[in-house]
């Protein structure tokens, strides 16, 4: 007997080799009966990364049809053109004849096992994402948690997906606007890596990732197919573990030089009419997602011939070529007899475009490799067809507890405690300035960048395409307040990402978001990501921002237990004019400090029980959308009539830590402030430090105050005059007209400047 070219088809399939490939008995059984026969070993693994669940959704996609994908209103701006789920990134439109194309992706457990590598192929497969779709990238963000900044594998971790993030982006030439960064101890051994990019095109430019018209030729363009990356996508659907190390292949190595290539030429080739039919990234599963997705979106056939796709290393069999996720790589559908166009186009750009197969007749995906077929499937049984799964779920017991505490369980805060308590907040890094981050990124290439950095939003001029429009982006997710009331946290999630945009004077359009949690087959985890799906649900419904696209990303747990619930809001907003864009800065001396949205009365959850107390409990702050809605018509109207100079968010560390990060921005400021406590009867820590929702400090010049505050009335917003900036760097505070704080702003700066720095520098 003559042995099988390829020695994929030569292995017995054995329990342990399907359990090797995290397929259940059940599903293996399935896969039996779909194709009649026992699969090898190639089609094995195409079930098992198809089949996953960074693929397949397959415990998320009936939660994940709870979120709104289109506005209901169909006359507001922000429209979807491209609808979550339907191609590689939403895209939204954003007025004459323009959209907007973007997305969030994680890549948690490759930045965990090479924090270098993992960052910088995410910021790749995200660009990609995004220019698949025929737009042309206009800046980058990210969503970062680590555990506790003490411990040096954190450390090495901070530093190397930092520099993995600023490596990619600043050779690719796109603006980075920051992002969010928490650290918490649940993330110890599991960072998270969230990577958003978004983009510009007209709405004729939208491209599509589906493989029709008999007889079309498939185009592998791109670098050659290595070993690197081999089974990502069934690496990123499981718990990592200590033997996790061992799965270095599966973390991709990337080359930003070469994406920078493949940019270029895939835009040019889709600016040519008609020449492309289908476009599709291979990211998660490689070459195996790529043409089972286009041929299960056209309803149609594939067929490829794996000896005709370059290949960088020797002696690849037809499993790995197929399972690889090396990077900067492209599977392009073109119009047959057109062929010679395309290939001018790469070979301009000195990069592979090989002819690797066409699209057939009927719905099956066959791989050929050495002469013999090593792959004959349905498409869509990979895709449309993969299993789906309803977790049970539980409430855990410290949600229930978290929901009965009570405030009094924690001593009140002394008035000769405030300075040391604030110093503290200001020194978390967390809540501590990122600038030793956002400093290594190149947010002024491409001279789009407006609001740089370390304000309430990043904002970028859209003049790269002709338009004189401003596009916000903005992320957040507290973490404490998802792992206490998981249903609210999200929800809290959602309006501090809103307030961030509204401060700068953006209206909401549209989200993408990264939902991070553990593992679901686990009850209390389950219920933990039900419930954030649920809030984040009602939230967008509630305000008419639909869901374009996003990422779940399971599994993430390492040593004692899952990370804390960890639903990423991404939002993007549309600013009109020049005149309106906002920052968090304080303009100056001799501005009136307003709060809007009330004094805090509440303490759980917060910065101030975690720094003073060594507390993560107490019931999560209320949540009143409607409330919500009328500060953010406030804030929003408030710019436009010019009555508002700069605005800033309530968020982590409460009201003086906004009040400060409002100072920071300037050198030689100070303010005076003044509290009446006594007029709501609330404890001075929650006062000071408690971060209730639905609130944001506005700087006002003096002429426009009354002005203001009759416009605070008519949209019923509370707004509470508490002093002016001064020109003597010095922040006093009176509460009932006891000074309880007074301190030189430089040095509470300097504090809060050198939280991330200090730490870095203390690495053994």
């Amino acid at each position: 007997m003559i042995p099988n070219p390829d020695p994929c088809l030569n292995v017995e399939i054995t329990p342990e080799l399907i359990a090797q490939h995290g397929l259940l008995p059940v599903e293996y059984e399935n896969i039996q009966e779909i194709l009649s026969r026992t699969p090898n070993l190639t089609e094995l693994g195409i079930f098992s990364v198809m089949w996953s669940e960074h693929c397949a959704y397959k415990n998320t996609r009936k939660l994940l049809k709870l979120f709104p994908t289109e506005k209901k209103d169909k006359n507001a701006i922000g429209q979807v053109l491209v609808k979550a789920g339907e191609e590689n990134a939403g895209v939204i439109d954003v007025g004459e004849g323009w959209g907007v194309a973007f997305k969030i992706e994680s890549h948690n457990h490759p930045s965990a096992i090479e924090p270098f590598e993992g960052a910088a192929t995410g910021v790749g497969g995200i660009v990609r994402d995004i220019f698949t779709m025929g737009a042309r990238p206009v800046l980058l963000t990210n969503s970062l948690r680590f555990g506790d900044l003490e411990n040096e594998q954190v450390k090495r971790l901070f530093r190397g997906v930092v520099s993995g993030i600023s490596h990619y982006g600043n050779c690719l030439g796109i603006p980075n606007m920051g992002g969010d960064i928490y650290f918490d101890s649940c993330y110890e051994g599991n960072p998270l890596v969230n990577a958003l990019c978004a983009g510009i095109l007209r709405h004729e430019e939208i491209q599509k990732g589906a493989a029709t018209g008999v007889g079309n030729p498939v185009y592998y363009v791109g670098p050659g197919t290595g070993r690197d990356g081999l089974g990502g996508a069934s690496f990123a659907s499981r718990e990592l573990t200590e033997e996790s190390a061992e799965d270095r292949p599966a973390v991709q190595k990337g080359d930003p030089f070469m994406e920078k290539l493949l940019l270029e030429a895939c835009l040019e080739m889709m600016a040519i009419p008609g020449l492309v039919v289908g476009i599709q990234d291979m990211g998660a599963a490689g070459l195996t997602c790529s043409t089972c997705e286009t041929a299960s979106r056209g309803n149609s056939g594939i067929e490829i011939d794996l000896d005709l796709v370059p290949q960088r290393e020797t002696g690849m069999n037809s499993y790995e070529i197929m399972l690889s996720e090396s990077q900067e790589r492209m599977l392009v559908i073109v119009n047959r007899g057109r062929e010679h166009e395309l290939e001018q186009v790469f070979e301009k750009w000195d990069l592979h475009a090989a002819r690797i197969g066409e699209v057939k007749n009927g719905d099956r995906m066959v791989v050929r490799h050495k002469g013999v077929v090593v792959a004959d499937l349905p498409a869509k049984s990979l895709t449309d067809e993969a299993p789906i799964y309803d977790q049970p779920a539980s409430e855990p017991v410290h949600v229930t507890e978290a929901r009965n505490w009570q405030i009094d369980s924690v001593p009140e805060l002394e008035p000769n405690e405030v300075t040391g308590a604030l110093e503290k907040l200001l020194g978390h890094p967390t809540i501590g300035s990122k600038r030793w981050v956002w400093k290594q990124y190149d947010h002024m290439v491409m001279s789009g960048c407006t609001v740089e950095p370390g304000s309430d939003a990043g904002v970028v001029r859209l003049s790269i395409a002709g338009i004189d429009k401003y596009l916000a982006i903005a992320n957040d997710c507290n973490n404490r307040f998802c792992f206490l009331d998981p249903y609210r946290g999200a929800q809290i999630a959602f309006v501090e990402c809103m307030r961030n945009l509204a401060c700068s004077g953006a209206k909401a359009l549209a989200v993408t978001d990264n939902l991070n949690f553990g593992n679901p087959n686990k009850p209390e985890a389950y219920y933990m990501l039900k419930e954030c799906v649920k809030g984040l649900a009602d939230a967008c419904a509630h305000f008419d921002v639909p869901v374009v696209g996003g990422n779940v990303s399971l599994y993430n747990e390492h040593g004692d237990g899952a990370i804390d619930p960890t639903p990423v809001v991404s939002m993007v907003g549309l600013i009109d004019k020049p005149e309106l864009v906002t920052r968090s800065t304080i303009s100056g001396t001799g501005q009136s400090v307003v709060l809007l949205g009330g004094f805090s009365d509440e303490l759980g959850g917060s910065y101030f029980l975690q720094t003073q107390h060594g507390l993560k409990e107490g019931k999560v702050p209320v949540v009143d959308l409607e409330a919500e809605a009328k500060l953010q018509g406030l804030l929003i109207g408030g710019i436009e009539l010019g009555l508002i100079s700069s605005a800033h968010d309530l968020a982590e560390g409460g009201l003086l830590v906004a009040m400060l990060e409002m100072l920071f921005g300037n050198l030689n400021l100070g303010a005076e402030i003044k509290v009446d406590a006594l007029d709501f009867n609330a404890r001075l820590d929650a006062l000071l430090f408690g971060e209730s929702q639905g609130r944001a400090l506005i700087g006002v010049s003096p002429e426009n105050l009354s002005s203001l505050l009759d416009l605070a009335n008519q949209w019923g917003i509370s707004a509470h005059f508490l002093g002016q900036t001064t020109e003597n760097e010095v922040f006093s505070l009176k509460v009932d007209d006891k000074e309880i704080l007074n301190s030189d702003v430089s040095k509470l700066r300097k504090i809060w400047e050198d939280a991330i720095p200090t730490m870095m520098q203390l690495s053994q």
